[in-house]
């Protein structure tokens, strides 16, 4: 399914994709580098369980979800893959815990409502 184009650079750079050391040209990103691991899918849908895969691989249509260094719902497309980084699979819906929300996250006033005739 997924090639090297043959003017590619050389694989000069080591992630780690589902465990398993993978060496990727400087410059790709973090999906180039599932693709060249050779896994079929990135994500399952929460909802059917269905697999995805990087699709347009310009940050678009949000198939690459993955997991990378730990963080969630990354666009893996749009991630340059960097030495040591860890990219994982996502399954399912991810959790949301309230202790990992942000006290800095932007709150909008409710209007109070206007009194008289209008």
């Amino acid at each position: 399914m997924f090639r090297l184009r043959p003017e590619a650079p050389a694989a000069s750079i080591a992630v780690e994709v589902e465990g398993r050391t993978v060496h990727v040209p400087e410059g790709a990103s973090a999906a180039a580098a599932v693709l060249l691991a050779g896994l079929a899918s990135l994500r399952d849908t929460p909802v059917t369980g269905s697999t995805r895969a990087p699709y347009c691989m310009m940050g678009v249509c949000f198939e690459c979800l993955a997991e990378i260094d730990g963080v969630p719902n990354r666009q893996s497309c749009m991630v340059p893959a960097r030495p040591g980084m860890r990219i994982r699979r996502q399954r399912g819906a991810r959790e949301i815990h309230p202790d990992h929300l942000s006290d800095t996250l932007p709150s909008f006033p409710i209007p109070e409502p206007r009194s008289g005739g209008a």
